[in-house]
């Protein structure tokens, strides 16, 4: 394909309303007997999903349907191999200088956007920009905490320098939310129409209903092995597992083991994939009713985590601490009350003066996760037995993260992604400056310098020492509650060939699957 100038990008093709029929129809595609068993046949993978993917630019990403579907449309200047470190994308591996002050990305020759023109240093530079540039409010602004500057001296060439050693940088650049926009296209327009350089283009999208795309022939990383990519939305499990078990759905992801096994059949298997991610209960010591740390260790001594597990999560989970990453993984004994102590609970609410207990607001989602009302409740059970009252509040995905992202909840039952590096996974949370410390409501003048101190230096014994640190100030502190990581179950029909199930189920890899 000849390169397209920035003044004559050609426009996306805008999709027509698509019918119940027309939706069914796409999605059976995946099992037709017209199949030639060739990745170039025409076929279409149908990937069912559970909510609306609202967000569409990459850096505004929080809810990990709209994570699912733009790892498919963009491209960030690094990849992650199957252990999460990273590995050559747009860009090769960074030369870093000898201060480690200064790393230089050569960028791959030929890559292209979705509409045709060529993704150089400039927008490399635009999108760095636009997530540090606080305006933007982005969801990635803490990957780039210790960036001085972002340089561009030629096409091919970007250049990032430093205030401080950060040995969680490269880390950050493996992110979707770190995924490369063009400079020259409004973010308003990417919002309906996204434009990226990842494996499938946007065609067109029915709200609440799927989201198109096609591949993209152009791909940098090879020829993606479906002519066609839909995300279908389908927030009922069992209709899922339905949608699976008809042929209408190629690939789901569940993290429920009962629904998982029951859409196994002949035609349908399973995969399990271990979890960076992490369930916790989110208390906002910013918010009055729990500013005594008391009133949060009470909370922490009342909640049986295992009990959550086998209740809510139906055993699919392992007891966590705060840090999941495997090299500087929480001891998850190192706390105030490793299990349930509903006497030292009951202790900690008279410290606090209220030894007859206190109402807690706790909002949880319906749709982002299937156990996440569960969770609230058994919470809810648990918490009464000393004395704390707990009005569960359930909120479409939608409301939920909104209010989310606004801090605007004293209690929050979540689902967040974890990390290789803990840096990345919480600087963003519990630094003063971190991009979501008014969504978490802690933070400390240790945590701050602890956090320092685990970036200035690329010795793992001594970051892991750091990290440690960092753990206790939060389980001591009763930051949040961490609950468990969970375990995902990819379930995919038979005829889906070429799919790499990876750790926390992400889709990095899905452009390679195909269609027999």
């Amino acid at each position: 394909m000849n390169q397209v100038s920035r003044s004559t990008r050609r426009a996306l093709v805008a999709g027509a309303a698509v019918t119940a029929a027309t939706l069914l129809l796409a999605g059976c595609s995946g099992t037709s007997n017209s199949s030639t068993g060739s990745s170039n046949s025409g076929r279409t993978l149908v990937f069912g999903i559970t909510a609306d993917p609202t967000q569409m630019v990459p850096w505004t990403l929080t809810s990990e349907q709209s994570l699912q579907v733009l790892s498919q449309l963009y491209s960030p200047l690094l990849d992650s191999n199957a252990q999460k470190e990273p590995i050559a994308g747009l860009a090769d591996l960074p030369k870093v200088s000898s201060d480690g002050l200064t790393y230089t990305f050569t960028l791959h020759s030929g890559v292209k956007f979705a509409d045709g023109s060529t993704l150089d240093s400039t927008d490399v530079k635009y999108t760095f920009d636009k997530i540090m540039d606080p305006a933007s409010k982005a969801s990635s602004t803490s990957y780039f905490a210790s960036v001085a500057s972002v340089e561009a001296p030629d096409p091919q060439t970007v250049v990032v320098k430093l205030k401080k050693a950060d040995a969680s940088f490269p880390a950050g650049l493996t992110q979707p939310n770190t995924g490369i926009v063009p400079s020259d296209v409004s973010v308003d327009s990417l919002q309906t129409k996204p434009d990226g350089s990842g494996p499938y283009t946007f065609v067109s999208r029915v709200p609440n209903e799927s989201i198109t795309l096609k591949r993209n022939a152009d791909y940098f990383g090879g020829e993606p092995g479906a002519a066609g990519l839909e995300f279908r939305i389908i927030p009922d499990d069992q209709s899922m597992v339905l949608a699976l078990k008809t042929g209408a759905v190629d690939i789901a992801v569940f993290d429920n083991p009962v629904t998982a096994k029951t859409a196994t059949s002949p035609t349908v298997t399973t995969d399990s994939v271990g979890s960076l991610q992490y369930h916790a209960l989110q208390l906002r010591a910013a918010s009055p009713v729990l500013s005594n740390v008391n009133t949060r260790l009470a909370i922490q001594c009342a909640i049986s985590r295992q009990d959550v597990v086998d209740s809510a999560a139906l055993g699919a989970g392992d007891i966590t601490g705060p840090i999941t990453s495997p090299q500087f993984k929480s001891d998850t004994n190192d706390q105030p009350c490793p299990t349930q102590d509903l006497a030292k609970a009951k202790s900690y609410l008279a410290k606090a003066g209220t030894p007859n207990g206190f109402t807690l607001n706790l909002m949880t989602s319906q749709g982002l996760y299937s156990s996440a009302v569960d969770e609230a409740q058994n919470i809810q059970a648990q918490l009464g037995k000393v004395g704390i009252k707990v009005n569960v509040q359930t909120l479409d995905s939608n409301t939920y993260v909104q209010k989310w992202l606004a801090g605007d909840f004293d209690a929050a039952i979540a689902q967040n992604s974890g990390s290789p590096d803990p840096n990345t996974m919480y600087a963003r949370y519990f630094t003063s400056t971190g991009t979501y410390n008014k969504v978490a409501g802690y933070r400390s003048p240790e945590l701050d310098n602890l956090f320092a101190q685990g970036i200035a230096t690329t010795d793992t014994a001594q970051r892991t020492a750091i990290y440690k640190q960092i753990s206790e100030q939060l389980v001591n502190n009763a930051a949040w509650i961490w609950l468990f990581t969970p375990k995902e179950y990819i379930v995919l029909n038979t005829s889906v060939h070429g799919f790499e199930p990876r750790v926390d189920a992400d889709l990095m890899t899905l452009w390679k699957a195909s269609i027999s």
